[in-house]
């Protein structure tokens, strides 16, 4: 059941989406391959909640915490992007029902964008493995900003390649820095839960809308 917190009279009409978490299930391969990177570079396996706290933010953001050093930084990118890609087709897929609530929101002449904490070359592996590659207007990865998610800076230039306003905008994502993103830029929030995160882990963000699953989208158009 889509539960919105707001009530507004501005029609949505530009989509903004997160991709993992939110379009493809990649969370499994996101975390066998910090797994990977770890034992490679340090020879330790922190637990899976150390990566879950920043999904959603570049690699450079999570391995930062673990080094100052940019080249040992550049060279754990590099390990976990090489196992991410090796695996990648094996261990992704779309969630169910995503892929037609986001096509349907497309016939209806809605706007949509990815704003993605991936490279655009990632991202659009992950959208062609869903058959979503020729779906979106504007993708905005993180190779493309300065200031990654949380700031507002990947939703606000996906805006601006739209030339949309804010207002009508709503921004659909997993994680807190997805919520903290779109609230960041004026836009509405909504929460996907069919994702890795649960109601209880975001409550405290107060989304504009809960998102239980993608079938859900429908009632945002």
């Amino acid at each position: 059941m889509c539960l919105p917190k707001l009530l507004s009279g501005v029609a949505l009409t530009t989509f903004l989406f997160d991709l993992d978490g939110t379009l493809i299930d990649s969370i499994e391969l996101i975390l066998r391959s910090y797994r990977h990177t770890m034992r490679a570079h340090r020879g330790l396996e922190p637990p899976d909640e150390v990566w879950m706290k920043g999904l959603g933010t570049p690699l450079w953001v999570q391995f930062r915490d673990w080094t100052d050093d940019p080249a040992e930084i550049e060279a754990m990118v590099a390990t976990y992007r090489a196992y991410n890609l090796e695996h990648h087709d094996a261990l992704v897929r779309p969630y169910d029902g995503v892929v037609a609530a986001v096509r349907a929101l497309r016939h209806q002449g809605k706007t949509l964008g990815l704003v993605t904490s991936k490279m655009r070359s990632g991202a659009l592996r992950g959208l062609r493995l869903a058959g979503l590659e020729d779906t979106f207007a504007v993708i905005v990865g993180a190779d493309e900003v300065t200031h990654p998610k949380p700031h507002p800076e990947p939703v606000l230039k996906a805006l601006e390649c739209l030339r949309a306003p804010a207002t009508g905008a709503v921004f659909i994502g997993d994680s807190r820095h997805d919520i903290e993103c779109g609230r960041a830029a004026g836009v509405k929030t909504a929460a996907a839960l069919w994702g890795p995160f649960d109601r209880a882990q975001l409550q405290d963000l107060e989304p504009d809308y809960w998102l239980e699953r993608p079938e859900d989208l429908a009632a945002l158009g």
